[in-house]
């Protein structure tokens, strides 16, 4: 069964950084694409990144390009997303999820919190 864990989160000055991980298992992840989401209090999921079986493609959502990287090491069923430059308007629930878009499978997610 798939099973997708989120970590790295918590309570960031604007302007800092982060780095998420998400462990992943129960499928082949080095076949998958893999996606980030999150969800601001009070407001729906919003894509926020995708990364392509063996990350020769990445996409972002216009807000966080630039600031955000999505990346991942099959070898060890890992996906990343580092975060620079936070905003309050980043701080959301992250969730890792299997496949494109908002996914397939989401994990449990992981909160970011980004205030001074």
């Amino acid at each position: 069964q798939v099973q997708l864990v989120e970590s790295g989160g918590g309570l960031v000055q604007p302007g800092g950084s982060l780095r998420l991980s998400c462990a992943a298992s129960g499928f082949t992840f080095s076949t998958q694409p893999m996606s980030w989401v999150r969800q601001a209090p009070g407001k729906g999921l919003e894509w926020v990144s995708d990364i392509s079986p063996r990350s020769i493609t990445r996409t972002y959502v216009t807000s966080v390009k630039g600031r955000f990287t999505i990346s991942r090491d099959n070898a060890k069923n890992t996906l990343y997303l580092q975060m620079n430059s936070l905003k309050p308007e980043d701080t959301a629930v992250y969730y890792c999820a299997k496949g494109y878009g908002l996914g397939q499978e989401r994990g449990q997610g992981t909160q970011v919190t980004v205030s001074s």
